[in-house]
């Protein structure tokens, strides 16, 4: 599997005129990697993965995969979005089921594997509950295992642990890596917390503000599982660094412009006046 990023663009068109998007988006992705892609808020990540999974179209560029242009969404990429955009009048076993049902897929077989997927994400137990009876992690992992009962080649995930706490989202980083491992599925995961990318990804995609390009590219050669220990945090600072050079005249004037005072100042006194 291959996926290639072709000088992608993005123009949106309103009465006011027109808002360019994304600039010039050129990268691969090989099979079985996880990418992770950072940027500040509003830049076009979300556009960029909707333009990936054939939920939107580029303006000028394209998107292959396997050598063929990408048009329309298709069973070779599954999405898990940040609101789980699950159906509350289905069961958890029957909103994993629907994706293969609309596929065609006869009901034995598409049982067998949605409970399959169901334990890889620990919610067997749960088969039968409806969505509002569970929690917002044990909700975005019925989202997941439903996108992976598709067994496409590639699974999107846009912001997917933003709406749950810290502790979950732990658990849920450390179940993702878990089924990567076991599917060497290709994942595209966009984050606003650079901890969370340099914790899963193998590479990571700094954009910056709107209209967006790839400011750098971030090779990570670290072991997994991973530590916030010293070497990750150079990595972290690094990748704050570029975004805040990357945002530096969008969000802030240029001449006021200088390291991040919260992260980096020392004075135990911070916030006492507030």
């Amino acid at each position: 599997m291959k996926l290639s990023i072709i000088n992608v663009n993005k123009i949106y068109k309103n009465e006011s005129g027109e808002i360019e998007i994304l600039r010039d988006i050129n990268f691969e992705v090989e099979s079985g990697e996880f990418i992770c892609i950072v940027g500040p808020s509003g830049c076009g990540k979300s556009t960029l993965v909707n333009i990936i999974a054939g939920l939107d179209n580029s303006t000028t560029g394209r998107v292959d995969l396997n050598n063929k242009e990408i048009n329309s969404p298709g069973p070779d990429r599954a999405i898990v979005f940040q609101d789980f955009a699950l159906f509350p009048w289905l069961t958890v076993i029957d909103n994993i089921e629907l994706g293969m049902k609309i596929k065609g897929i006869p009901k034995k077989e598409r049982r067998k594997k949605a409970l399959n997927y169901l334990a890889m994400v620990h919610l067997s137990e749960f088969k039968d509950y409806y969505i509002h009876q569970l929690s917002g992690g044990m909700r975005q992992r019925v989202s997941i295992a439903r996108a992976l009962a598709m067994e496409s080649e590639i699974l999107l995930m846009d912001e997917p642990f933003a709406s749950v706490d810290s502790h979950t989202r732990c658990i849920l980083h450390y179940e993702l890596l878990k089924i990567w491992n076991d599917t060497k599925k290709t994942i595209i995961l966009i984050t606003h917390s650079i901890d969370e990318a340099v914790l899963l990804a193998d590479r990571i995609l700094v954009m910056g503000p709107s209209p967006a390009s790839i400011k750098k590219e971030i090779r990570l050669s670290m072991k997994r599982p991973r530590n916030i220990d010293i070497k990750e945090l150079e990595l972290i600072n690094e990748i704050k660094r570029e975004l805040q050079l990357c945002t530096k005249g969008v969000f802030y004037d240029k001449q006021d412009f200088k390291e991040d005072f919260i992260l980096h100042n020392t004075n135990g006194n911070l916030g006492s006046n507030l």
